[in-house]
């Protein structure tokens, strides 16, 4: 891989990762008051009314909307994918904190990661799944015991 060509999505990718473990520990507190299922509802809620603002207040999209009935019927799925995802992450982190939920779910992220890549799935450049990939995910997998002990 050549790092000084991918060093900015790697670096946006870090960014996003320090963000969901915000996230999550946000809407844990947020659970706290006013439930889990409501906190979903709610950040969903907030993130809609954001995009839409830089979507279409602050024209900030560069796609075509138009073209959204070209796309396949599962990727539509991700929107409830994402209602799982913060359902989850906001049940799990009060019952065993912020680092070792985030752990579970780097480990979950990666796993799935990689076979996605291997396969090639949802349209998505397969990538060779090598005995070095073999060899991260056992470090990862001590890593993640270390860590969750």
């Amino acid at each position: 891989m050549n790092l000084s060509g991918n060093l900015w999505a790697l670096i946006l990718a870090a960014v996003s990762g320090l963000l969901m473990a915000v996230q999550g520990a946000l809407n844990a507190a947020l659970s706290k008051v006013i439930g889990l299922l409501e906190t979903t509802f709610v950040v969903h809620v907030t993130g809609t009314i954001v995009l839409a603002i830089a979507l279409y207040g602050l024209k900030m999209g560069k796609g075509n909307m138009s073209l959204i009935n070209q796309a396949p019927w599962y990727t539509y799925l991700g929107g409830i994918v994402g209602v799982f995802i913060v359902y989850l992450v906001a049940s799990s982190i009060p019952k065993v904190g912020a680092g070792n939920a985030t752990t579970a779910i780097i480990v979950g992220q990666v796993l799935t990661a990689v076979a996605i890549d291997c396969c090639g799935a949802f349209g998505l450049k397969q990538y060779v799944f090598g005995w070095q990939k073999l060899v991260g995910i056992a470090f990862l997998a001590i890593g993640a015991k270390l860590l969750i002990r």
